[in-house]
């Protein structure tokens, strides 16, 4: 790997021209050029970001790359700035022994994002959980239901705005 690769690369512009080799980054600008909105290299990862309605395709693009395992996803709420919530999915190519990192950001008022579960079936429970803890709908979901809180419970636990003591 070059310096330059080594090193963090902090735009699009500086990831694309230091890594125009690189299988995830090639199957995605044939794929849809448009719809890689940032990339960033850091600390020896790659992190595409991409809009809430491309991110099935982008999962199903980079798979097609080599990049052939789902490890887990999370979401983290940066309340209050906009937008508001972000999902990571952590992607490995067992070939090419790298790691990816798909990003999605999502607005307060409807966070909602296309399932990736017809993709990676493994995402099933990451999807359910993130669901239950900060609210985000997973569209195109088997069974998106709460999977670590009562059915019956108020609020979604893990948002920065949630009463540390539940609501009352």
């Amino acid at each position: 790997m070059t310096e330059a690769i080594k090193k963090t690369l902090a735009s699009k512009a500086e990831v694309l021209d230091a890594m125009p080799d690189h299988s995830a980054i090639q199957a995605i600008l044939a794929w849809r050029a448009d719809a890689l909105l940032d990339a960033r290299f850091d600390r020896g990862e790659l992190t595409l970001t991409f809009a809430p309605d491309t991110i099935r395709k982008a999962a199903a693009t980079v798979q097609a790359a080599g990049y052939n395992f789902f490890e887990d996803m999370t979401a983290v709420d940066w309340f209050p700035s906009s937008p508001r919530f972000q999902l990571s999915y952590h992607i490995l190519s067992h070939r090419l022994l790298e790691r990816i990192r798909l990003r999605v950001l999502l607005e307060e008022t409807d966070p909602a994002v296309e399932s990736i579960t017809a993709i990676w079936p493994a995402a099933n429970y990451f999807e359910r959980e993130v669901f239950d803890l900060f609210g985000i709908r997973f569209d195109g979901h088997p069974n998106l239901r709460r999977i670590m809180m009562p059915e019956d419970w108020q609020g979604h636990p893990l948002r920065k705005d949630y009463p540390v003591e539940g609501y009352r």
